[in-house]
């Protein structure tokens, strides 16, 4: 049986790299902490928690927390469009979001190889298994590219944002 302060300096350890793990899935570093502080709290809670699990643990809870996140933020916009019928943005928006298009079609210029070309292929209506089928190669490799893809482009523009 550990102390508590061993048991929370075994679980604290493990705090960098779920937040990272969290921030990859998450579009606010303030939501990737919070996922990460709740999942500290649910192991440090857990009494029957074997302290050879704490990683995989943690790793598990922070995923669910992280896709508890996606779906709050999607039933919020489901209730939105309920209340707000039809394209809830004006003309602002509308530009705004043309100009991030191009800029995000800019940068997927700067990727390179199978990314890129997955990317644009994406763009076209092109899916992951038809373009596998198309060039040969797995629909994983595929998969994994345009995954890859996703997340440097997502870095990229929370980098934008940040400057």
């Amino acid at each position: 049986m550990t102390t508590p302060a061993l048991r929370w300096q075994q679980l604290l350890s493990h705090h960098d790299r779920i937040h990272r793990l969290a921030r990859s899935r998450l579009r606010g570093a303030a939501e990737a902490e919070d996922c990460a502080q709740e999942a500290l709290l649910r192991a440090a809670a857990f009494d029957a928690l074997d302290e050879s699990r704490i990683g995989p643990f943690l790793t598990s809870v922070t995923l669910r927390l992280c896709t508890d996140v996606h779906r709050r933020e999607e039933r919020a916009r489901r209730v939105l469009h309920r209340v707000l019928p039809g394209d809830p943005t004006g003309p602002e928006e509308a530009v705004c979001a043309r100009a991030e298009d191009a800029w995000i079609l800019r940068q997927v210029g700067r990727l390179t190889g199978l990314e890129r070309e997955v990317m644009l292929a994406r763009r076209e209506g092109i899916g992951t298994r038809e373009y596998a089928a198309l060039h040969g190669i797995s629909a994983k490799a595929v998969e994994g590219a345009y995954t890859r893809a996703r997340a440097r482009l997502r870095r990229w523009h929370d980098h934008s944002l940040a400057c």
